[in-house]
């Protein structure tokens, strides 16, 4: 029953999905002080607002946009998959993809939570296939959503484990695509500490593990969100050969990272607990 509910949302005109996102974003920034502390925080250390009476405005953005990310979910997960894809309205560095699926070595996708991350699979898998990899959310009667609204096209999903690591490696030695969020908090022995917006981060080094072993070509993606609901625009960018070691491919990632998040930064998702100590780690050198 809630499923057909939000299905028939779904098909509301984005503009007025992303209305309706507006509205909750500012009220999930008013009714969660830790929410909307953690995004402060992490907006303002960025320093991606030259002074205060920037950083103001680009906070209110960064409410509404976070609210737009969750409600636009509806339409790219729940549409026709024919209806999704008609909401990526361009693109540019497709010849990117082109050239590396000629190599044959493998294509790694390092997607940020910035602009609208969920479409970039899908969009991909209308023409070849991709394996993704996933967290399985905290709250488990989400899952049966997640794999109705990500699995569909050419995706296939993997998971944060030892069994998901081997299909995204699988993946790359058939010459396919995978799919990681580079900027997600790692678990303890998979990661490194090195600083994203002058802060220390705990960042994983499964991407260029990966890279290093296979020879895959990484490109860096984006759907960005366009103005009064006209859908998104995908940019692909592709990653230099990373250095050998974990802490320098590491910083070279999150640069890449900070500077797509520099060309949209009310469109990244602030409030993800991007600094958090994972379990069993031991805290950045003071």
């Amino acid at each position: 029953m809630l499923l057909r509910l939000l299905t028939l949302f779904a098909y509301l005109p984005l503009r007025w999905l992303h209305g309706l996102g507006i509205l909750a974003g500012w009220l999930v920034y008013a009714t969660s002080p830790r929410y909307a502390a953690r995004l402060r925080e992490n907006l303002h250390a960025s320093g991606v607002a030259p002074n205060a009476r920037e950083y103001r405005r680009l906070l209110h953005r960064c409410i509404g946009e976070a609210g737009k990310s969750t409600l636009e979910l509806l339409a790219v997960w729940l549409r026709s998959e024919s209806a999704t894809l008609k909401l990526m309205r361009s693109r540019d560095g497709w010849e990117h993809v082109e050239a590396a699926l000629a190599r044959g070595k493998g294509l790694i996708f390092l997607t940020p939570h910035l602009g609208c991350f969920e479409i970039s699979s899908l969009y991909y898998a209308a023409r070849h296939p991709i394996t993704v990899l996933y967290r399985p959310p905290k709250l488990r009667w989400l899952q049966p959503l997640l794999e109705i609204g990500r699995q569909r096209g050419q995706v296939s999903l993997a998971p944060t484990d030892v069994r998901g690591v081997k299909a995204l490696l699988k993946a790359l030695k058939r010459g396919e695509a995978i799919g990681i969020l580079p900027d997600q908090a790692p678990g303890k022995g998979e990661g490194v500490w090195v600083d994203f917006f002058g802060r220390p981060a705990y960042t994983m080094t499964l991407a260029a593990r990966l890279a290093q072993n296979t020879g895959a070509t990484i490109i860096m993606a984006f759907a960005e969100r366009l103005p009064r609901g006209q859908g998104f625009h995908f940019h692909l960018e592709p990653l230099a050969d990373l250095p050998d070691t974990p802490e320098q491919a590491a910083r070279c990632i999150n640069g890449a990272v900070e500077k797509l998040v520099r060309s949209q930064p009310a469109q990244y998702l602030w409030s993800y607990n991007r600094y958090k100590v994972p379990a069993g780690v031991e805290p950045p050198p003071s």
